[in-house]
């Protein structure tokens, strides 16, 4: 049976009999596969922990009738453990995943699609941005990639140059006044200027953008994947979208960091004084079983 190698992200996993795992994957070169991890699921598996979620291995696979077999699995970026810690991290990583595994095809090589996941599952991990900004940029990225690239700013339909105000789903993006169909949505001018900005990856407007847009825009970048996928993405209901403005500087220090959104809350004088209370009874119980030692 010939064996092949290739790098690739993992997109999501499946329980097979006691101990095997059937693995989605990415790759650079064969575009998604399917392949069974043997004892991946028992606890002394060599590579069980490199082939979950959000994880970017190396992988060696021999091929057979059904599905190939994972021989070999080296770790090239261990994600899925930094996006883990947070919820909204962890949430928004699931549903771009769960994306790209809609909006690709078993063996058909798709290298736009997997540099796309790549940088956006980097940034997330790094935490440069705030999570639900990097999620809708990859949304709509990947749907330009797709071939269902919307417009922000001239009319879909006619090409009439904007800005436009109406935004219609079937329609590809914003329409005219003469092209406007019913039921068309009429969102803030600025999140459509957001929704431009991160499909271009301006970051520097992104990053400036209020709350109110950011859900606004959020809403608008899902409903137009979904429009196009036909049918729902799980994930998406799961997301935890922070609102910025909502965080009062003046109670709390917010900072992203690897662990992208951390609170520091501050501390009570009394609860600190009992703390350290309790802190010098144990101190004195340890001290005194050691002397009993």
């Amino acid at each position: 049976m010939p064996l092949y190698r290739d790098e690739g992200i993992v997109l999501r996993t499946q329980k097979l009999g006691e101990a095997d795992r059937i693995v989605t994957l990415l790759t650079r070169g064969l575009g998604k596969v399917r392949v069974v991890g043997k004892g991946v699921r028992r606890t002394k598996s060599r590579f069980g922990a490199r082939l979950e979620p959000a994880m970017m291995v190396d992988v060696q696979c021999y091929e057979g009738r059904n599905l190939d077999t994972v021989t070999q699995a080296e770790s090239l970026a261990s994600w899925g453990d930094v996006l883990a810690r947070d919820y909204t991290t962890y949430t928004a990583a699931a549903a771009m995943l769960e994306t790209a595994d809609r909006l690709t095809e078993e063996r058909e090589p798709n290298l736009q699609q997997y540099l796309l996941l790549q940088g956006a599952l980097r940034s997330m991990a790094e935490g440069v941005h705030d999570p639900g900004l990097v999620l809708d940029a990859y949304l709509l990225r990947a749907l330009a990639v797709a071939g269902w690239a919307p417009s922000f700013h001239d009319c879909a339909r006619c090409g009439a140059e904007g800005p436009h105000r109406a935004f219609n789903l079937a329609s590809g993006g914003t329409v005219c006044s003469v092209c406007r169909p019913p039921g068309s949505a009429a969102p803030a001018p600025e999140t459509l200027s957001l929704l431009a900005a991160l499909l271009a990856g301006d970051w520097s407007i992104a990053d400036a953008s209020s709350g109110r847009h950011r859900r606004e825009g959020s809403t608008l970048a899902s409903a137009f994947l979904q429009w196009h996928l036909e049918r729902g993405v799980r994930s998406l209901r799961l997301v935890d979208r922070r609102d910025p403005d909502a965080l009062n500087p003046s109670s709390s220090r917010v900072t992203w960091s690897a662990v992208p959104l951390t609170a520091t809350e501050p501390v009570d004088e009394r609860f600190a004084d009992a703390f350290a209370a309790v802190t010098k009874v144990e101190q004195a119980h340890a001290a005194a079983r050691a002397a009993q030692a």
